[in-house]
């Protein structure tokens, strides 16, 4: 084992900087969807859907729109509301089980591309919709290596969702190089063999089972590691140690060792997983999620046609702009590690007494979600204005507050909830937000039908209903003064007590 705890520094590095590319290339690929519809239109894809509109020259394409439409609302679906059996998958099985399904489906998903056509495009539909569930399960087996760098692990975990969120710009490349004559079947036959890539770290940098935190001295993993020092979440259920966050209860009250009348120390039960779910946490937390990634999707899903329509069908524009949203996806990764950095404000400061690393957790979280939720307000309203010159600064917003929401998502669970259920609870916030996201569909088709391709209205509507996400950063908050204010009146009891004592005895 010492060879092994050698190395585990290196170790440690080279597993951060592979799932850091690992997210950036291949996990978040599903919503680059606007640079790929462009060249699915260019090779006819849905063509036989578009109608010649009388006495004119042009067509009516709406119904190819639909389709690709539908095609993303079902992948952004499942990207989402898989998380619920992936999130048990993980908890319940380990990494090595769960990156073998995702790179199975990821797979699966690259070469239903590959092998789809104009004649063939309805096999679009299992193909993204694999390439949406594969790419999560990268994404989840790989946060746990914030575990590896506690004094920054909410920095990683929202540098890796960031990465994911800029790893959509690999289908604007594909755009490029099929501007250039390489196939969109050559494109994807490469993502294919790349899943060599992918089973090699599986078994050389990553665990069979999960990175726990707190991390164990001389912890290691990986091929020639395994039966070193690992851990098994069952166990750190079983005996109420972290495994993937604090295990502390979102009400604010320690779980970890209390001290006993006789001064020794008893371990608390970590919270029931039903509790955490009915908790206000949790479901302040689900509803701050769900309104702004409606109104992400919604935005990505209706990108092609609302550029055509603000640049009067001059497909030239269309496409510079298309490149221009693929673009600035590239800098979620930039912009991401700034949340996690908020987040991660406090560490290596003392705590201030009775105040537990939890709720120093919390307190600086309020921030992080307060600037999420005024990012995602702007945005909306930049959305809402019919410039074609202003989404440029529309599409800097969106990928702003894009970076911050899923590793605030992810990093939030991950700080107020128990350890062990951290899986099945960033599943579940995750899948009940993917139903909320399929009202993208009938807002397109409200769009489409009797707004006549005007999105002003449900653009407004939207605006309205983000006012609503600021309520979880003010919970969060009152919370924490409230925790605070009874920290001090329990100091002030026992000075009290203390000094009626002190009397009594003179």
């Amino acid at each position: 084992m010492q060879g092994c705890g050698a190395g585990s520094r290196l170790r440690y590095r080279l597993t951060l900087v592979t799932g850091m590319l690992e997210c950036l290339c291949f996990a978040g690929l599903v919503f680059g969807f606007a640079s790929l519809v462009f060249v699915l239109k260019a090779d006819g894809y849905f063509s036989d859907l578009c109608v010649s509109i009388p006495g004119s020259n042009s067509t009516d394409c709406s119904r190819q729109d639909e389709q690709f439409s539908l095609i993303f609302t079902i992948a952004s679906f499942l990207n989402n509301f898989i998380n619920i059996i992936v999130g048990y998958l993980f908890d319940r099985f380990g990494t090595l089980v769960t990156r073998l399904l995702g790179i199975s489906l990821y797979t699966t998903g690259t070469v239903l591309v590959a092998s789809s056509s104009a004649a063939m495009a309805i096999l679009l539909y299992p193909a993204l919709s694999c390439l949406a569930v594969g790419g999560v399960l990268f994404l989840l087996t790989n946060m746990q290596v914030g575990n590896l760098f506690p004094d920054h692990r909410s920095t990683i975990i929202t540098l890796y969702n960031g990465a994911f969120d800029s790893s959509s710009a690999v289908f604007l490349l594909f755009k490029v190089l099929y501007e250039h004559d390489v196939s969109l079947r050559t494109s994807f036959l490469v993502l294919s063999f790349c899943s060599i890539i992918h089973l090699l770290r599986t078994f050389v940098l990553l665990p069979r089972t999960h990175i726990p935190y707190t991390l164990p001295q001389h912890y290691t993993y990986g091929w020639e590691c395994e039966k070193g020092n690992t851990y098994n979440v069952e166990q750190l259920e079983k005996t109420g140690e972290d495994g993937m966050g604090g295990s502390q209860e979102p009400s604010g009250k320690d779980a970890g060792p209390t001290a006993a009348e006789d001064g020794t120390e008893t371990e608390k039960k970590v919270e029931s997983f039903r509790s955490c779910v009915l908790s206000w946490f949790f479901v302040l937390h689900l509803l701050w999620l769900s309104v702004m990634q409606l109104r992400h999707y919604l935005f990505i899903g209706t990108l092609n046609p609302r550029l055509t329509r603000l640049s009067n069908n001059d497909p030239e524009l269309v496409s510079q702009y298309t490149n221009a949203f693929a673009m600035t996806q590239v800098c979620g990764v930039l912009c991401a590690p700034w949340n996690g950095l908020i987040m991660d404000r406090h560490k290596g400061k003392p705590l201030a007494p009775g105040v537990t690393e939890q709720e120093a957790d919390l307190r600086s979280s309020v921030l992080s979600l307060f600037l999420t939720c005024l990012q995602c307000l702007l945005f909306s309203v930049c959305a809402s204005i019919p410039s074609l010159p202003l989404q440029y600064l529309t599409f800097v917003l969106q990928v702003l507050n894009r970076s911050f929401l899923y590793g605030g998502t992810a990093a939030f669970v991950s700080i107020a909830f128990p350890a062990p259920h951290f899986g099945k609870l960033y599943g579940m916030v995750m899948a009940l937000s993917a139903i909320v996201s399929l009202l993208q569909y009938p807002c397109f088709a409200l769009i489409k039908g009797a707004l006549g391709g005007d999105p002003f209205y449900v653009d407004i509507a939207l605006i309205l209903l983000t006012l609503l996400v600021f309520s979880h950063p003010a919970y969060v908050f009152f919370h924490c003064r409230r925790a605070a204010r009874k920290r001090g009146d329990q100091t002030q009891t026992k000075i009290d007590k203390g000094t009626v004592m002190a009397e009594a005895k003179l």
